[in-house]
């Protein structure tokens, strides 16, 4: 490697599945929009197979990776530094391979999520009351992270199986109230902001069935479901006047950290973008 020839950057996607990922057509795009000399692309790799490849990549000329499903958690052991935010929602989504060879996790759903949300819903003030959220799992630990960050004075978080909601709140403290899944819809109740974390109401999965009836028109709505882009949890809490935000911009949002730091330019997140991950 000769300093006339620089090796091109390539990053990509691993996880297992991953050809229905996304990601490739957002950071191509934005190579392309920005004339990048780099690649992004998919990379379904097996459990067993994480360790070994993940630290051959470096060498093969990549300067990070985004991280899916089921490797989130994996990859923080087998990370040189791992940051705060990763640690405490307790998986990552982002890789920097550093030049020394180290791996740096990261984790930018929270931050995805937040700036979503202030993009779509600029009068959105977290501070004003209470958020409900649904589910408990990894991307709940990332909003819940996210929200507690921004000044949300009370978390409301109801799941299916409570256990996972109580081990959220003997995590993150006296701002989360865990409701029973049967009280789940007395959650809204006042909240100023609104969140499905869950599968529910997403293409194949069971329906969202959680009654919305106290929802305040007052409130802010986000689905980190977008497929579809307009779920029925959506669609119901924009027919009582909420501001409502699909998920789509969340996944956009999560990649601009992780673009800038491996090719060196903050990309932005338009409505051109929009549509081509959408594919429209």
């Amino acid at each position: 490697m000769t300093a006339s020839h620089p090796r091109i950057p390539l990053a990509g996607v691993i996880g297992s599945p991953i050809a229905h990922s996304r990601s490739p057509i957002l950071h191509t795009y934005w190579l392309k929009t920005y004339g990048i000399r780099g690649y992004y692309i998919p990379m379904d790799i097996a459990s067993d197979d994480l360790a070994q490849v993940l630290h051959a990549l470096p060498r093969a000329g990549f300067v990070g990776c985004n991280v899916t499903l089921p490797h989130k958690e994996a990859v923080l052991a087998l990370a040189d530094m791992v940051s705060d935010r990763a640690a405490l929602i307790g998986a990552a989504n982002t890789l920097i391979f550093r030049s020394d060879g180290k791996i740096h996790a990261d984790n930018t759903d929270g931050y995805g999520f937040i700036a979503n949300l202030h993009q779509n819903a600029p009068n959105w003030a977290p501070k004003s009351g209470p958020a409900a959220v649904i589910g408990a799992g990894g991307a709940a630990r990332a909003v819940v992270a996210s929200l507690l960050e921004v000044g949300v004075p009370e978390i409301r978080i109801s799941n299916r199986t409570r256990v996972r909601a109580d081990a959220l709140r003997a995590e993150f403290g006296a701002r989360i109230v865990v409701y029973d899944w049967v009280q789940a819809g007395n959650m809204f109740e006042d909240a100023m902001t609104a969140v499905n974390t869950s599968s529910l109401g997403m293409v194949g999965k069971p329906d969202f069935r959680v009654p919305l009836d106290a929802l305040s028109p007052k409130a802010t709505v986000t689905d980190l479901v977008y497929t579809p882009l307009k779920t029925q949890f959506l669609t119901e809490a924009e027919a009582a006047g909420c501001t409502v935000v699909d998920g789509l911009g969340m996944l956009l949002h999560q990649a601009t950290p992780g673009f800038e730091r491996w090719f060196g330019h903050r990309p932005e997140v338009t409505e051109d973008l929009r549509r081509v991950v959408l594919g429209l």
